[in-house]
């Protein structure tokens, strides 16, 4: 009995250094997560587009080829809110999506409307950092 009470501790022992190491590495990148999408949301809520475009996935960047008059068209709307209504993480495939709500406010017309937008988010292992690989909001929607 006693033999058999050591095997199961050592066992047990050895599955919690395991579980330990696997929730260190998710850990720090689940922070990763959070400070990226933290700063994503800040870029976007107080209306730095240019800042923004830093956090897109450098692939997905080099595809945009942002023009003056685009950059210039997110300088006529105010973010009123930023909210985040529904999320998913895959740290084992390294993605992450996020829906988000986009309160905006034209500054000419100061009508506010409402506008969803979703998020998606890669896990760079090189790099150790998660970059957006969607787009800007389009805060025109067909407008």
């Amino acid at each position: 009995m006693t033999r058999l009470l050591t095997a199961f501790r050592t066992t047990a022992i050895a599955l919690l250094f395991v579980l330990l190491a696997s929730c260190a590495s998710g850990g720090a990148q689940s922070n990763k997560l959070d400070q990226a999408q933290y700063a994503w949301s800040g870029a976007i809520r107080w209306g730095d587009f240019e800042g923004a475009v830093n956090l897109i996935d450098p692939k997905v960047r080099e595809k945009l080829d942002l023009t003056e008059l685009q950059l210039e068209r997110y300088k006529q709307v105010q973010i009123s809110s930023y909210r985040d209504v529904g999320s998913s993480t895959n740290f084992d495939a390294g993605t992450a999506v996020r829906d988000i709500e986009i309160g905006v406010i034209n500054r000419h017309t100061m009508a506010e409307r409402t506008v969803r937008y979703r998020e998606k988010w890669r896990w760079d292992a090189d790099a150790k950092a998660w970059w957006v690989t969607s787009e800007l909001p389009d805060l025109w929607d067909g407008q």
